[in-house]
This record gives structure tokens, sequence and C-alpha cells, in this order.
């Protein structure tokens, strides 16, 4: 586990065929076929090696079962636990399609519509798959090799590879998905080119085929070299490498949010001062920055500093950032109040700031002292995925889809508590009368985002109500309950 206690993302994706149709399991049936236009939850698969042997593969479908092959070339999903007939070997092309081979009888899978088999004898176009990743796209770059995290060098004008944990909006990478290739975009809008440099447009030069190599990415230019930290900053640029190495590996890790928190006194929560945490600071550096990190289950939330430390519950209701491991002491309920949050410890009191700023957990009730402004740092490009796909502008209004297999990148501008959200264009999200969501407002209008679940959001509006995707795929701003399609990845 590296420092930053983040495992690598699983790796999900949509296999395209020779025709352009996605690769796709019945819930009927357990049947596969490869005839739908786009990437969505059906069209999702998970990649999962063998402990043994790290070429091998098993992928499984959205339903959680196995894609399989007999002997006859019959190809099926059901089997609910990984077999021989499960197994695949990944023969990755010149120009980064991969054809897919069964272990077990050495035959190609291919085929088009509802006519699958696993029978070929030889790779042909019919047997080949373009891979669109299904991750959430902004997330943080781990070279294997240096075991180091990549970041946006604003005095140098390059990603560097020399970050020991993923700190700041610099550390947030996001993969853009153009015709089977991807970019890596910087948090400031700019492409990486594959000699280092970062430019305004994507291109030739800054699109790059995803390889797999033992369950790591690699990124292969446009003249079939990879991209590798080089010197001593590790700047990310192509080698000379044909063949990735260690030193072209990369994992891809979740990126936590990263916030600062404002006191009732004006002030930001530092740990500038020392071990003790204290409203006392009047600007925004990695020692008032804190990472959130929230638990699957309890839901409850750890702050870890930029040193790698946590909050801890100490004596007498203080808070301190002395703790090494999570424990029942680093864990904090935060209470969503509109535009304000408050914290609760594990005596079961909340933290207040005291007159000379100390932050101690001794409160029975919510007052002012007890109030924080909670700032998040690290998505000023914001993405956002529900349970039936990414919010999208609307083709032919000016509405938003929540159920897209593309995403839109918007921006996300603080203000005093609240949000605003901005498109391409420039223009406002907005809740209109009829409690739609519109992205054409010329003013901006607050909402209110609450870090509710690991790595999912929810979004309140100024009335209250929160942003849900409704059957239709309408992005709506009417929910009067976090239900799961009011939930959103980020």
């Amino acid at each position: 586990m590296p420092a930053n206690g983040n495992r690598p993302l699983k790796l999900q994706f949509g296999l395209i065929n020779h025709e352009g149709r996605y690769l796709t399991a019945e819930a009927f049936g357990f049947k596969v076929n490869a005839s739908a236009p786009s990437l969505k939850k059906k069209q999702i698969w998970t990649l999962e090696q063998d402990s043994q042997d790290t070429q091998m593969v098993y992928l499984r479908s959205h339903l959680g079962r196995y894609l399989a092959s007999d002997k006859d070339g019959k190809v099926t999903c059901e089997s609910d636990g990984q077999n021989s007939d499960c197994r695949f070997l990944i023969v990755a092309q010149s120009d980064g399609r991969w054809a897919l081979q069964s272990e077990q009888h050495l035959r190609f899978f291919g085929g088009s519509q509802d006519h699958l088999s696993c029978f070929a004898q030889v790779i042909t176009d019919a047997e080949l798959w373009a891979v669109h990743l299904a991750l959430h796209p902004q997330a943080n770059l781990l070279s294997v090799a240096r075991k180091r995290y990549a970041h946006l060098s604003m005095e140098d004008g390059e990603i560097a590879v020399d970050m020991n944990i993923p700190w700041g909006v610099a550390a947030l990478l996001t993969l853009v998905y153009l015709d089977g290739k991807y970019c890596l975009k910087t948090c400031d809008s700019r492409f990486l080119s594959n000699d280092g440099k970062l430019l305004t447009q994507s291109g030739r030069a800054t699109a790059y085929m995803l390889e797999l190599k033992c369950g790591k990415l690699a990124f292969k230019d446009c003249e079939g070299k990879y991209l590798s930290p080089m010197g001593p900053t590790g700047t990310l640029r192509s080698g000379r490498c044909s063949k990735p190495g260690k030193d072209e590996l990369f994992d891809l890790e979740e990126s936590h949010p990263q916030v600062v928190l404002m006191a009732a006194n004006g002030r930001y929560v530092s740990i500038r001062q020392g071990v003790s945490l204290a409203a006392n600071q009047d600007d925004e550096t990695d020692m008032e920055t804190f990472q959130m990190e929230i638990d699957k289950e309890t839901k409850k939330c750890t702050f870890r500093t930029s040193q790698g430390n946590y909050w801890d519950l100490v004596a007498h209701g203080g808070i301190q950032s002395s703790a090494t491991e999570v424990l029942a002491n680093t864990m904090f309920s935060v209470e969503w109040l509109g535009q304000k949050v408050a914290l609760k410890a594990n005596n079961g009191k909340y933290i207040c700031t005291k007159k000379n700023g100390q932050l101690l957990a001794v409160s029975d009730s919510i007052g002012e002292d007890e109030q924080l402004t909670l700032k998040l740092i690290n998505r000023p490009m914001l993405i956002l995925r529900g349970e039936n796909g990414f919010i999208c502008h609307h083709k032919n209004s000016n509405t938003l889809d929540g159920s897209r297999s593309v995403y839109d990148i918007f921006t996300l501008q603080f203000s005093n508590g609240a949000y605003h959200i901005k498109g391409v264009d420039g223009r406002f999200w907005y809740v209109n009368s009829a409690g739609l969501v519109c992205s054409d407002g010329e003013a901006p209008e607050d909402f209110a985002l609450e870090l509710v679940e690991h790595r999912r959001l929810a979004i309140r509006g100024k009335n209250g109500k929160y942003l849900r995707g409704d059957q239709g795929g309408t992005l709506k701003g009417d929910g009067l309950s976090l239900s799961s399609s009011a939930l959103w990845e980020y």
C-alpha cells in the first residue's frame, strides 16, 4: 500500500467491437451480445487478474458473472465463480486494441450483434476490441517504479512525478477519451504532449493508447513510445522504449476530496502552530488543507494532513493532528447544515472554536461557534457520474441529462459556503420553476455540496432539495431525500 493509503482503482471498461458496438451482458438468460451503441451499466466489465499468472484475466459483468467459452466456442456469462473456461489471455495489438484468447481452448473471441463466439484460430478485425475505460475519469497517477505521484508543476510548465502524497489540486489529472485514445488533462485544462510540454489544444501528440501489463497501465504515444518519468523531478514525457518496462507503468488511484475549513472567527483551521489544531490563519496553504476520507460502512470521516497524520480526539476534548493510523478517536461525524458543517467527535460532543482559535470537542449542541465553512479545493473541474451515467448537456435544450455515457466537464466555483456550477459556455446551472436543472443561467445560483459517502456527493439547490436523475435521465432539482438517484461520483 502506498503512503497515501489508497488502493489502485479496479479497472472497469467497455469493449468495443469492429462495428463500434459495445459488449453487453444482459440480465435475461445471462446472454451476451455486441449491439449497444454506448457505454452504460450493462456494458461495464471489471478486469480481475489471476494472482499466480498476471497475463491471465477474468472478465466480470455488472451482474457479477464471468465471461466463459466452451470447447465449441460457445460464449456464456452465467458462471458466478472463476473456472478454467473463464480464463482469457489479452493479446494487445499495435493499435491498442485487444484480442481475447481463451486460455483453455486457445481460440479467439469476436463477432457482432448476437453472433459472438470464441472459435477463431487467427485474429481478424472481427476479433479485435477497443478498450473504453469506465472509471470516473479524475484520479491520481502513481509511478510504479518511483512510487511517486504525478502533479502539475506550474513553474516548470510540466507534469512532474515527485510527490510523496498526492496533495492539492495540482495532483488531480483528468483522463479525456477521444476516438479510442486518451489525453491527460491537468487541473488548469492543459493537455500533456509526448515531448513533455503542456498544450491548450489536444491533437495527435497528446493522444495515448492505454496498454495493460500486470494490472498496471502504460500510455503509448503516436510514435509507439511510452510515457515515463525522466530526470530528477520525474518530468512526464515519452522515452525511447517501444516496450513498457517497470518505468513505464502506472496505477490510477482514487482522488479523495481535499478541503479547507473556516471557523466562526473567519480564520482557517491549521496545523501551522504544531500538533494542536487551531483556527488562526488567513491564507490557504498545505498546512490548512485536509484530506477527507469517508468510511464506506459508518459514513464517518477522517481528516488527514499533508504530513500524513490524522486528526485525533485527545484528553479533555482536544483535537490534535497526531494519529498515524485510523482508530475510533480519529473518526468524526459530519452534519451538513446547508452552507456550513458541524463535526461531532467520538466523545459525542461537537467541535467548537474557542476565542483563541483552539478547536475543542466539548459542545452538546450546535451554535455559531460549532459551525465551520467547508470548501472543496481539488475539484475545480467537476465531472459527475450517477447510477445511470454521467451528467451532460442535453443536445437540444437547456436542461441536463444524468444518464449519458460521455461526460461534460463543469467548472466549480466556491462562494461563501455555496458553490456555483458553470458549463463550458460560461453559463450557470439553476433550478427552474418546474424543478428542472438548467444550464444557461446568466447569473450564478447557489448550490450546497454535501460529501456524504465514500466517493459520492449530494447537491442541494437553493430550494433545499437534492439534484437527482429521473427515470428518463433528466436532471431535476426536486429530490426530498438522499436516495441513490441523488448521489454523484465526483
